[in-house]
């Protein structure tokens, strides 16, 4: 006999048992199955200590099914890292809007969320949000969006611009910290803040991703012991040189996928 799990529990299947089978056998309306973390269609024997996820294409599974899918992914070790952490977003536009829904998609277990402003039509050439936000508070927008993302995370969000005097009542309890605003005050008052009044929380900032310049410009690099910055650092938006989708989304992926490492002890770029 084998023993494998299904759906996170502990299943005992037939020497020479098959995959798609087994699925079927277990959820007859089973149109997505995935194997140690891969999706596959094809017909193969189980081995022992095999993991399986078996769920209904379009159709929500429970958290437990969930969970056990999102863990086999992106590795167990991985899903159980981000599940307990608690990361902060300051700022939610072009970077912050995206790097939420990023780390949402990867399972962090808990997002802090800021940002005083409202969402508006100049906002949806580059921000996660759409035409249905508009008028919204960009707080309560993002976690709406992130909780259909993934409704068993933890989102706490505040409608409120964030400066010296909050920075640390609000993002204290923080792994991470990732800079997100669009004016360069601001900016050097909440790294200076997090880092000068904080001990231990790490912050991932954004730094030069305006136009459309070669997306391969975009890096990422360790400042100080604390301190990473994504970006060129260079192309700040002008007049002729806008903030365009691409190139901003690029930005905020290297932030989440900082984020990522920094959670994996991975604490250099």
């Amino acid at each position: 006999m084998l023993q494998i799990t299904c759906n996170g529990k502990p299943l005992t299947v037939p020497e020479g048992a098959l995959l798609q089978q087994t699925a079927h056998q277990q959820l007859s309306t089973a149109s997505v199955v995935i194997l140690n973390g891969f999706q596959t269609g094809e017909e193969q024997p189980l081995q022992d200590g095999d993991s399986i996820t078996v769920i209904e294409k379009g159709v929500m599974p429970p958290e437990d099914v969930l969970e056990h899918m999102m863990a086999s992914r992106h590795s167990p070790h991985v899903h159980a890292r981000m599940k307990q952490a608690c990361v902060g977003i300051a700022g939610l536009g072009g970077l912050g809007s995206n790097i939420a829904a990023m780390l949402a998609r990867t399972g962090v277990g808990h997002l802090i969320l800021a940002d005083f402003d409202t969402v508006e039509p100049s906002n949806l050439n580059r921000q996660n949000y759409y035409v249905s936000h508009l008028g919204r508070p960009k707080a309560e927008a993002t976690a709406a969006l992130l909780h259909e993302i993934n409704p068993f995370i933890r989102i706490e969000h505040h409608q409120v611009r964030i400066d010296a005097s909050n920075a640390v009542s609000i993002f204290g309890g923080c792994d991470i910290v990732c800079e997100a605003f669009d004016n360069p005050d601001c900016k050097a008052e909440l790294v200076s803040t997090l880092l000068s009044e904080t001990k231990n929380i790490r912050i991932v900032a954004g730094s030069g991703m305006a136009g459309y310049g070669s997306c391969n410009e975009i890096v990422t690099k360790r400042r100080m012991s604390r301190l990473y910055v994504c970006g060129d650092e260079k192309t700040a938006a002008e007049n002729g040189v806008g903030l365009m989708a691409p190139r901003v989304s690029v930005c905020a992926g290297h932030q989440a996928n900082m984020v990522l490492r920094l959670l994996l002890d991975l604490d250099t770029p």
